[in-house]
C-alpha cells in the first residue's frame, strides 16, 4: 500500500526519512526516476539514505509493471518522484490510484524561468501545468517541505502560472 506521496527534487534524503517517516507510517520507499534507476551510483546513494527502510529506485516501466503489487502489499510505502511532471505521468497518464488524495510537494530548486513559491520551492511553467493536471484528476496538491511548514495548496499559486 501507499502511505504517502511526494514530489521532491532530492528524492530520498534525511528529511524524508527522519521527519516524514515519523509523521506517516512507512516500511519502505519507492522512488520512480528513469535516470536514477539506470545509474548504479545514484541508486546506491539513494538506498543508503534510508538504511533501516526497504528502498526501491525504479524506472517508470518497472513501476507500471509492479504498481498493483505495491497496492496489494501489506507494507506501507512512500511513493516519490523527482519532479511534478513525473508524478503527473504516474497519477494522470498511467492512471495509478494510490489510495491517497493529497500529494505533498517538497523542494524544487531555483532555475531559470522557475516561479518561486516559497523557500526552496520554485517550479517551471511545465511543472505548474502538471500541478493543474494532477488537481483536475481529483488530487489535492499541497506545498510543504515539512508538515508544519506547509505554505498552501495549488489554488493559492495557480495564478502565477499559465495553465490550461
Amino acid at each position: 500500500m501507499i502511505s504517502f506521496v511526494r514530489v521532491d527534487d532530492r528524492m530520498i534524503h534525511g528529511q524524508t526519512v527522519t521527519r516524514w517517516a515519523l509523521e506517516v507510517p512507512c516500511d519502505g520507499i519507492i522512488a520512480v526516476n528513469d535516470a536514477a534507476a539506470s545509474n548504479p551510483v545514484l541508486k546506491s546513494a539513494y538506498k543508503s539514505a534510508a538504511p533501516d527502510k526497504k528502498v526501491f529506485v525504479w524506472t517508470f516501466d518497472h513501476f507500471k509493471e509492479n504498481a498493483q503489487k505495491v497496492l496489494d502489499s501489506d507494507s506501507r510505502y512512500f511513493l516519490i518522484t523527482k519532479n511534478p511532471v513525473d508524478m503527473k505521468k504516474i497519477l494522470v497518464d498511467f492512471g495509478f490510484k494510490p489510495g491517497i488524495n493529497t500529494i505533498i510537494i517538497g523542494p524544487g530548486n531555483d532555475r531559470p524561468g522557475a516561479v518561486k513559491l516559497g523557500n526552496n520551492q520554485s517550479f517551471t511553467q511545465e511543472e505548474g501545468q502538471a500541478f493543474e493536471d494532477i488537481t483536475k484528476a481529483g488530487y489535492t496538491v499541497q506545498f510543504a517541505l515539512l508538515k508544519e511548514k506547509a505554505i498552501g495548496e495549488w489554488p493559492k499559486f495557480r495564478e502565477k502560472f499559465d495553465v490550461k
